[in-house]
């Protein structure tokens, strides 16, 4: 007789309430894989824009008229229940976290994971809570960085610096020496001060293109600005990444014409997580050169009012699912 789990379940893509809260069968690990009890997920862009295909482009992934994957939640944190006979890395009772965009699954109560994957042990003293949203903003803003060939002493401007990406970019920025200017509302200045922003603009007090700084790098972490608006304040060299595809999907035509003019260019990395990226992120955690920042806690029946939630556009850093509780 097959086990059932609770699990967040959609069929259609649509808006939230295209999700539903039902029983499923339990995974078996397969003798590469890991089963985990999930503890704690977030509900984050990469879910949203699964769900609902609002971009068509994201079907090519995810399904051409309905989604292959039925279960969300791409980042998780929770503790190895089994182990597949060939998995030497981890152990029954190991606490984990990871991130999965291929088969995801974080919004129910077990999942299963190669245990070669975006996989890591929690660091020693971290809660679940703050443990599961530690990887998919961090990862966006990781990639893009890396694609940016940002080096210590550059002059980075980050565009939307209090989402899940944008406060996880600032922090990564100071990690890798960069001089960081953070553009956000003015109640959260302060945080962003707090994540180790050298200067902060409100853009609800001043134009933030009128800075007199010029920039080796401008992350638009939550695609509201445009390279035309931005180039001004580029140098020469410069690069301008969004996060979005921008008007007219406009940041995919500019990222293959603006490199072939030798000067101040548009980037759109795609975006990849592996083992060694998600030990780095547990790495900087540990020594407290990271902190996801958490908005607000849900419940996993209470996801589809989390959903809402996110897509408001209003959320600072990270919305997180309790599942099982500890």
């Amino acid at each position: 007789m097959e086990t059932l789990m609770k699990a967040m379940v959609y069929s259609r893509y649509g808006p939230p309430e295209v999700v539903q809260l039902r029983k499923v069968p339990k995974q078996v690990p397969r003798a590469n894989e890991v089963l985990i009890k999930i503890h704690a997920t977030t509900v984050n862009r990469t879910d949203c824009g699964f769900r609902s295909a609002n971009y068509f482009v994201t079907r090519f992934f995810s399904g051409l008229f309905n989604p292959k994957v039925n279960i969300l939640g791409c980042e998780f944190a929770g503790e190895v229940e089994a182990v597949g006979s060939e998995v030497l890395a981890f152990k029954p009772g190991d606490r984990v976290f990871g991130y999965d965009d291929s088969a995801f699954g974080g919004h129910a109560e077990y999942k299963v994971m190669a245990a070669s994957g975006a996989l890591a042990v929690i660091p020693d003293g971290m809660d679940y809570i703050h443990a599961a949203p530690l990887t998919e903003g961090s990862h966006y803003a990781l990639g893009n960085i890396r694609a940016a060939k940002v080096k210590a002493g550059d002059t980075v401007m980050v565009y939307g610096a209090t989402g899940a990406i944008g406060s996880a970019a600032v922090q990564l920025l100071k990690y890798f020496g960069a001089y960081v200017v953070a553009v956000s509302n003015t109640k959260n200045v302060d945080l962003v001060k707090s994540l180790g922003a050298d200067d902060v603009i409100d853009y609800q007090a001043r134009d933030f293109t009128q800075t007199s700084r010029r920039f080796d790098f401008i992350f638009d972490a939550v695609g509201k600005s445009a390279f035309g608006q931005c180039r001004p304040l580029l140098k020469p060299k410069g690069v301008y990444i969004s996060t979005e595809l921008g008007k007219n999907s406009e940041n995919i035509f500019l990222a293959l014409v603006t490199p072939l003019r030798g000067n101040r260019k548009v980037l759109f990395p795609l975006p990849a997580i592996n083992k060694a990226d998600v030990l780095l992120l547990k790495s900087l955690a540990e020594q407290g050169l990271f902190t996801p920042v958490i908005d607000r806690q849900f419940r996993l029946e209470e996801l589809v009012e989390a959903y809402h939630y996110v897509e408001t556009g209003q959320k600072t850093g990270n919305v997180v699912v309790g599942v099982h509780r500890s």
